[in-house]
């Protein structure tokens, strides 16, 4: 009776010397095919697992996306924008002046942001006018918020950030 006679777990002592070398020699090339399986599933576990740990900005609420130091397009986006117009009141990188408070230890969620942004808001002796009519704003506020929430989350230092491009 023969390996392929009997199925698996058969005995190789029923087999002639050539047979059983022949499939003891295909039993470890399988054994080595199964093993090199095995290390390209670990290998794509690994890549998804890092993938998902790069993707951060996919949590929701984060618009900014922050991998190996870079920031995406829009954050890096956002602190062009928030250093030209936003800056003179509430300081370099957010921090606050004695004109406007700071958008880093307190910032609103981003309705409350557009909102404010958009209509302006007073408290006080402070006032902050809109921006509804300006172009350099207006169609770059979730940009600017993005840059301001990896600064609140501390993702994010002071100064100019690196962009994935650079």
């Amino acid at each position: 009776m023969s390996m392929v006679e009997s199925g698996r777990g058969a005995s190789y002592k029923t087999l002639p010397v050539s047979c059983e070398s022949v499939l003891r020699r295909f039993e470890r090339y399988i054994n080595r095919r199964k093993a090199c399986r095995l290390r390209w599933v670990i290998l794509c576990v690994a890549a998804l697992s890092m993938d998902v740990v790069a993707q951060e900005a996919t949590l929701p609420g984060k618009f900014y996306r922050f991998v190996d130091g870079k920031v995406d397009p829009r954050t890096y986006n956002g602190y062009r924008r928030y250093h030209a117009v936003c800056n003179h009141c509430h300081g370099p990188d957010g921090m606050g002046s004695s004109f406007g408070p700071s958008l880093v230890d307190h910032l609103p969620d981003i309705e409350t942001f557009r909102r404010i942004v958009r209509e302006g808001q007073s408290s006080g002796a402070a006032v902050m006018k809109g921006f509804s009519g300006d172009p350099n704003v207006v169609p770059y506020v979730d940009d600017i918020y993005a840059y301001l929430q990896a600064r609140a989350d501390g993702v994010l230092g002071r100064g100019r950030p690196i962009s994935f491009g650079e």
